[in-house]
């Protein structure tokens, strides 16, 4: 038994103990969850796809395959004008394998920029995104602006149009994308990963219906594996499998799509979509609570799981912020806003209830967790010791695990 890197693995799943975690892009796993994931499909070359292996041995692993991509389908109730990919590593890879399956290397995309909530694989300069095609970035003053997007792409004339983000709090109209998009003759492609649990839930509205590819990650508000699943409709089938294998990746993670057939198992039991309104819930109850206590946020305040404190009004930055609050055991990350000119020390502050509601906690929790960051952030006192009593009482979903192991050892 590695006995000091078993050490620094209990000090980790302690330090997540003790932690009140707000990152919107982290959650909480079930303990099937990593056992399914460190089990010995771990082990197995699976080149190719179902029925289409370079490997042999691979007859149960196609099932597994195939039993993930029939959930994903049935999760967002998808009829059989659609197809489904499991393979990708992550949503970066994901998304990749969706730019360069539809558009030639130099054609132009739109995005959104990451200081309005976008991700860095919507085109951003430092992603192979926006080194490999011509990006051309929209933007958010207040809200989303369909009017001025569709004025960009009239000029523009993009390949494809990627509506979906990273940081931004507000509910996206995907039709309007949609006609946008075929305004200028562009594919369009939504990504939901922050919000993919929202949408199997209704709690935000679907983009199956006006998009031609859809890709979001398994993790976040799904709960599952550090995974990625690509949603296309069947007339593209070619271009993104091949785009995924053998374009950007060999062999598939097994265990990861066995995880991810579980997580799109998981969603059809009641207590998902229970779980989806407390993240609800709880994400508006914590913002409007903050702003009881004089914070603003970026677009005013949240419609999803997410929120972003502007901190101008209190002349401090972001990274200062993220640092005063994880000396107590507060994660929140630093996050760029419109306007920033130094992204290491932006002017927001993003936050988040996924990973807080698998914990169990409610709405009336939530008064407490605002104001824990009203003292560490507008008073700045410590309170580690105020939050580690407070958060021991909401054990993490696989509390027991490392005693599960260390009896199979």
């Amino acid at each position: 038994m590695d006995k000091f890197l078993w050490k620094i693995i209990e000090k980790e799943i302690k330090r997540q103990e003790e932690t009140i975690d707000l990152i919107p892009s982290e959650n909480f796993v079930d303990l099937e969850t990593l056992f399914i994931v460190g089990s010995p499909l771990m082990i197995k070359y699976a080149e190719g796809f179902v029925g289409k292996r370079y490997y042999p041995g691979n007859r149960f692993v196609d099932k597994i395959e195939n039993l993930a991509i029939k959930r994903a389908l049935k999760a967002f109730k998808l009829g059989p004008e659609w197809g489904c990919n499991v393979q990708s590593y992550s949503g970066s890879p994901a998304n990749l394998a969706v730019l360069l399956g539809l558009a030639e290397p130099g054609s132009k995309i739109m995005g959104l920029s990451l200081s309005s909530g976008g991700h860095l694989t919507h085109g951003h300069q430092v992603s192979y995104t926006g080194k490999l095609f011509k990006s051309f970035q929209y933007s958010v003053k207040d809200q989303l602006n369909y009017d001025e997007i569709l004025k960009l792409a009239k000029k523009v004339k993009p390949k494809i149009i990627i509506s979906g983000t990273t940081s931004y709090p507000r509910k996206i109209d995907f039709k309007k994308f949609f006609e946008i998009a075929k305004e200028v003759g562009a594919y369009h492609l939504a990504d939901i990963s922050h919000i993919a649990g929202l949408v199997i839930a209704n709690l935000h509205p679907s983009p199956f219906k006006w998009a031609d590819v859809v890709t979001t990650t398994t993790h976040k508000t799904l709960r599952g594996p550090r995974g990625a699943v690509i949603f296309y409709r069947k007339e593209l089938e070619e271009k993104i499998q091949k785009s995924v294998f053998p374009g950007l990746q060999g062999g598939p993670h097994v265990h990861t799509i066995a995880g991810i057939a579980y997580a799109f198992w998981r969603v059809s039991k009641k207590d998902f979509k229970n779980y989806q309104k407390n993240v609800l819930k709880n994400s508006l109850s914590l913002c409007n609570f903050l702003k009881s206590f004089g914070f603003e946020f970026f677009t005013g305040g949240t419609d999803n799981h997410l929120m972003v404190i502007d901190l101008k009004n209190l002349g401090i930055d972001g990274k200062y912020a993220e640092r005063l609050l994880e000396k107590s055991d507060i994660l929140a990350n630093r996050n760029v806003l419109p306007e920033d000119k130094k992204p290491f020390t932006p002017s927001g502050l993003r936050l988040g209830t996924p990973a807080i509601t698998s914990r169990g906690l409610k709405e009336k929790e939530m008064r407490i967790i605002a104001e824990f960051i009203k003292e560490v952030i507008l008073e700045r006192k410590n309170v580690k010791e105020k939050v580690r009593d407070f958060i021991k009482n909401f054990p993490l979903p696989y509390k027991d695990w490392l005693k599960k192991i260390r009896s199979l050892i």
